[in-house]
């Protein structure tokens, strides 16, 4: 899907440099899977203390019926 982007020439060069990309695009493109996946972890983060757990549950026991 061809999209037209306003993209600060400077900033996308200095990515390019940094990420040792030998295009714009591929530049872009790695930029925003790290976008993403910062976005995920964040998500993760917050359920942090929101989840219930069996304070008895035994993982060792678990492992050991497998």
């Amino acid at each position: 899907m061809p999209t037209n982007l306003d993209i600060d020439d400077t900033l996308i060069e200095k990515a390019r440099q940094v990420g040792n990309h030998r295009t714009k695009k591929a530049a872009v493109t790695e930029a925003l899977k790290e976008y993403i996946q910062l976005r995920e972890q964040q998500r993760i983060l917050e359920l942090f203390g929101s989840i219930d757990y069996d304070p008895d549950y035994d993982y060792k026991q678990q492992r050991s019926n497998a």
